[in-house]
């Protein structure tokens, strides 16, 4: 076994065999990596130790922390998480909160410590964090205590998560006051370059969670790549945005990316449009990361935002349609930063800054990554035909002990289930999802996991679940409904099956639209057709 610094080797022992990985690529210097590589090391320490630990880092709540701040606490968490939960490095932790400056302290005490990082949606519920418990057998928990009921309830039924502790508690026994008795010196793990850091959640086309795997040299790699050569960020900007740290798109944009460059960022604990606006006044923001359903929004406000502050905006998330690119430059005066990236490969591979935007196109490969289009026999196909999207580069798919790793890695090349086809000069342009993923508002739905709460209901006999094209979040959820005898399809059944999704899964991911059908298409062996649901729309 090469070199680790993992005492519990879990994630090693499940990663996939090596033949099943995707070719990586490290052809920029900037990632050439030293065999020991601590990602907390580089981001954190490393800048206070130039002299830079007065610079503003996070605000938020109300609270502006320094990257001196932002070192004590993580080191007093990683103290905490060592010296009174007992954890080793390889231990998995599980991080649940909004965006928030204590969110970001935990995180960074986690890599520091060599633990892995867990971190998980506020919205989910107690099931769906039981699934990610036992999956990535979770030993211990940070929970901002806003939150710890559906921990606690999940944590029931999971008896491998054995330490859990509180913050943004006042209390005797919340994480603050456990830091408080700590000494806010630390030293790092030295882990090494290929320890996994860690495991992001995401949701597959049969509702079954997959776990990604990603290492100490993956977070540096996604920080070497997209903003270095398209963002461009500078030390004095600040960034500011709506996705949680929970997706790999909030990570990357709103705590990786302004460390990388000494730049600060601004926490939002909720982040809809019309708050949106009133923080990037607020902080001077210059820098936002949102989904096209947001900047839909805050279009309707650009006199607000132009001349002001803003400099950047990035669009990720969901394909972003050339009609909201318009709007937002016509309100604004800002070009778009369109860009795809995936849970898989850890942030953004497909992109283009202001100067190389094209309607219509998410745009060329980032530097570090190649991308091209295969046809049915794994073979790229030539301009102007549609395939399936392939793509490699210094990070790449990693799934936790998952049959699915076959399907998404072949032939060394990344298959992130995106139909897309290539123009004459190299641009890359959505076509469609090839899988039954819905693409909500930025949120990714999968069509089973609907299907399975539905089927909870007891006036349900069987249903079906696609995504639907809709003007404002791109695709809705839309569920094709059989009754069960003496029950009658009305509006009133259509809101209580609605609300009874909301109470049983997260409840961004109920369905927008309920049709009430007589029968289901289904193949002679019984299996769900939902492609020709769309035939039904």
């Amino acid at each position: 076994m090469a070199f680790t610094a993992h005492v519990d080797t879990f994630a090693r022992d499940h990663l996939p065999p090596a033949e099943l990985q995707p070719e990586y690529l490290f052809e920029l210097p900037g990632l050439q990596f030293a065999p020991q590589l601590n990602a907390a090391t580089e981001l954190l320490d490393c800048r206070v130790a130039a002299g830079q630990g007065g610079r503003l880092c996070i605000q938020g709540a109300g609270q502006r922390w320094t990257y001196a701040d932002l070192l004590d606490r993580a080191n007093r968490v990683a103290e905490v998480l060592v010296h009174e939960m007992g954890l080793v490095p390889g231990n998995r932790v599980l991080l649940r909160a909004p965006n928030n400056p204590m969110l970001a302290a935990c995180w960074f005490g986690v890599i520091k410590a060599g633990g892995i990082a867990v971190a998980t949606m506020p919205l989910l519920h107690a099931k769906e964090l039981k699934a990610i418990i036992l999956k990535a057998q979770v030993t211990h928990a940070l929970c901002d205590l806003s939150l710890l009921d559906g921990l606690r309830a999940a944590a029931a039924d999971a008896p491998v998560l054995r330490q859990r502790c509180c913050f943004n508690d006042a209390g005797p026994q919340g994480l603050e006051a456990a830091m408080a008795r700590q000494t806010g010196r630390f030293d790092n793990v030295a882990t090494a370059a290929d320890d996994t850091c860690i495991l992001a959640f995401t949701s597959g086309t049969t509702g079954v969670p997959k776990a990604t795997m990603h290492f100490h040299r993956d977070v540096m790699a996604i920080c070497a790549c997209w903003p270095a050569h398209v963002l461009r960020p500078g030390p004095d900007d600040v960034f500011i945005g709506s996705p949680p740290m929970a997706f790999t798109f909030g990570l990357g944009g709103l705590l990786l990316f302004p460390m990388s460059v000494g730049a600060s960022t601004v926490l939002l604990e909720k982040a809809s449009p019309a708050q949106l606006l009133e923080a990037i006044a607020q902080h001077g923001a210059t820098v936002l990361f949102t989904a096209p359903t947001s900047y839909r929004a805050m279009a309707l406000h650009g006199p607000a935002l132009r001349g002001g502050t803003l400099r950047r905006c990035v669009s990720a998330g969901e394909a972003l349609p050339a009609a909201t690119r318009a709007l937002w430059k016509e309100a604004t005066g800002i070009e778009l930063i369109d860009g795809i990236g995936a849970t898989e490969l850890l942030h953004i591979f497909i992109s283009a800054d202001e100067a190389r935007a094209r309607p219509g196109a998410t745009g060329l490969p980032v530097p570090g990554y190649r991308a091209c289009v295969l046809g049915p026999d794994g073979q790229p196909l030539p301009p102007g035909q549609v395939g399936r999207l392939a793509v490699k580069g210094p990070t790449g798919c990693r799934y936790l002990d998952d049959e699915r790793q076959r399907q998404y890695v072949q032939g060394g090349w990344n298959l992130t289930g995106d139909a897309y086809l290539v123009d004459a000069e190299g641009y890359f342009h959505f076509q469609s999802r090839t899988d039954d993923m819905i693409v909500s508002a930025g949120y990714n739905i999968a069509s089973p996991e609907v299907e399975d709460a539905l089927l909870l209901h007891p006036a349900v006999a069987e249903c079906g679940v696609i995504g639907v094209p809709d003007a404002e979040r791109g695709q809705i959820v839309k569920a094709f409904v059989v009754l069960r005898a003496g029950h009658a399809g009305t509006p009133e059944l259509a809101q209580a099956l609605q609300d009874f999704v909301k109470q049983t899964v997260a409840p961004y991911k109920y369905p927008r639209a309920i049709a009430f059908v007589d029968a289901l298409p289904r193949t002679e062996t019984g299996k769900l057709q939902r492609f020709r649901l769309h035939g039904a729309v």
